[in-house]
């Protein structure tokens, strides 16, 4: 088991989707994350809808300063997409911690694995107990 890295003094985690930032999340992933560029907002919002979402916040402001989803069945399996942090706040283990509140999130459900896709992320990730897939033979996909 790997360490939960804390929160940076000033955040706070909050899985509450009334606190979601739709329009921000949006903005962030439409327009600066790779795997989502020009995704549609009513899209992304159907995508929020449909997931469990965890929102960093600033204490003080309540302004959201990242994002994370996750589609699951809360009982075998796990999907971790669209983790974002803003630029602004970059350099402060937000992004680690907020992988790490997920992943302690979903423990107590027993899931059999937590898959996720990444470019360029992958030391994240890894801190945080993630590997590669062993048999990656063994999975396949269908893309519409």
């Amino acid at each position: 088991m790997t360490d939960t890295p804390p929160l940076a003094e000033g955040y706070e985690i909050s899985t509450d989707p009334d606190r979601i930032d739709a329009e921000r999340v949006h903005r962030w992933l439409s327009t600066d994350a790779y795997w989502a560029i020009g995704r549609a907002r009513e899209k992304q919002d159907r995508a929020i809808e449909g997931s469990l979402n965890f929102g960093v916040y600033e204490t003080v402001s309540g302004e959201q300063v990242a994002y994370a989803r996750v589609i699951t069945d809360r009982a075998t399996f796990a999907w971790l997409c669209d983790v974002y942090v803003d630029p602004s706040v970059r350099g402060k283990g937000i992004g680690t911690a907020l992988v790490a509140d997920v992943r302690e999130h979903l423990r107590p459900y027993g899931l059999k694995r937590m898959l996720l896709a990444t470019h360029d992320a992958h030391g994240v990730y890894e801190k945080l107990g993630f590997a590669p897939l062993e048999r990656p033979d063994q999975w396949m996909n269908l893309c519409f």
